[in-house]
């Protein structure tokens, strides 16, 4: 019986393995077991996300919770390691980007345990970002790396990797929306407006309506620009309805600004600002937008499957294959940038989406094959 551990830390990570764990009951040959670092931990919104995608209970929960890059870091390889030191896996399977995925893959290979790492190969050459250090360092120790797209496996291939443990399998975060979908669209999507407002407000002929992601620190953390923000959602209120599921930070932000007074968004009638929410619900709402503004990077690819416009507000991205062929336009977040695109018809600036290739909804069952011969 071969064992394989899988991480999990934040959000992101939950759609990224869930697939992947569902896929690994049909080898009867293999253990799976899931580590939960609790590095981003919200009991109430972690219990729905493994509700909702139907993930199995973590049989390792860390509690490693917040803290600077450094001590999240090192909290999590000193538990992690314990872990490795009792269960003695064969592969260690690390998804994505978040400070969970470094850690558990040094502590890994520092053990002499093999490391695969899901979403490999992703740059966004900007060395600013804390995510693209963790893409960097995981990749440079990994034993096997499985692919999302082109780009990914071109800049492995640029950092001379070797070519046998490159792996172009798909994207299993299409894997777990095109499972979801329909479940996720028996929602009605004022109910899950209403549902979750922070400040309630009465739902006005909400029949089209921009659903807008804000958290990443360059955009939220300081006040001028967390200012202009929510001021340009405020300037073009009267063009669209604004649906903004609020990321703690970003919340924790606008209260310590006192931007909510100040940009008066409880009286503001086409400004909803909604709870964190659950997979299932966010994605109703996704597909049900008119659009999305972001500054994720999942939510490039989420909505580039669904054939959604989606404006992203930074000055680069990981994942450049949606900005090629799919429906992502990349605005630096300045005021000039953003008034100036929105100034136009959104939904004309792209024409004909198409959907990346291997983006089919089996790129869990390519790893699961893989893995199995691997180990």
């Amino acid at each position: 019986m071969k064992k394989i551990l899988s991480v999990v830390g934040a959000r992101p990570n939950f759609m990224k393995i869930a697939p992947i764990a569902k896929e690994l009951k049909n080898y009867k040959n293999i253990e799976h077991l899931i580590v939960h670092t609790g590095q981003h931990y919200d009991s109430k919104m972690s219990d729905a996300f493994f509700n909702d995608l139907e993930i199995p209970t973590p049989d390792f929960f860390l509690g490693v919770g917040s803290g600077s890059h450094a001590e999240q870091t090192a909290n999590i390889m000193i538990k992690f390691e314990k872990v490795l030191l009792e269960t003695k896996p064969d592969l260690v399977l690390v998804v994505g980007d978040v400070n969970s995925t470094l850690a558990c893959s040094i502590t890994a290979i520092k053990l002499g345990i093999k490391v695969a790492h899901v979403e490999s190969g992703l740059r966004s050459y900007d060395n600013e970002m804390p995510e693209e250090i963790n893409r960097l360092v995981t990749d440079a120790i990994s034993n096997y790396y499985f692919i999302t797209e082109k780009s990914g496996l071109e800049n492995l291939i640029n950092e001379n990797k070797n070519k046998s443990k490159l792996y172009l399998v798909g994207n299993t975060m299409i894997d777990t929306l095109v499972s979801n979908l329909d479940k996720a669209l028996s929602f009605n999507y004022l109910s899950i407006i209403e549902e979750n407002l922070i400040i309630k407000k009465e739902l006005l002929e909400l029949d089209e309506f921009v659903l807008v992601t804000l958290h990443r620190p360059s955009n939220v953390d300081e006040k001028e620009q967390l200012t202009m923000l929510f001021k340009f959602l405020s300037d073009y209120s009267n063009k669209y309805k604004f649906i903004v599921p609020i990321h703690p930070r970003t919340f924790s932000n606008l209260k310590k600004y006192n931007l909510i007074e100040e940009l008066d968004l409880e009286n503001n009638k086409n400004i909803y600002l909604l709870e964190p929410l659950s997979y299932l619900r966010f994605l109703n709402l996704m597909a049900n937008s008119l659009f999305v503004v972001t500054d994720s990077g999942g939510i490039q690819e989420e909505t580039t499957y669904l054939k959604k416009t989606c404006i992203t507000l930074r000055t680069t991205t990981e994942r450049p294959i949606t900005t090629e062929i799919g429906s992502n336009i990349l605005v630096s977040p300045t005021k000039e940038n953003i008034y100036n695109l929105f100034n136009k018809d959104i939904n004309s600036l792209i024409t004909n989406p198409q959907i990346p290739e291997l983006w089919d909804g089996k790129a869990s069952e390519r790893i699961c094959k893989i893995i199995n011969k691997l180990i």
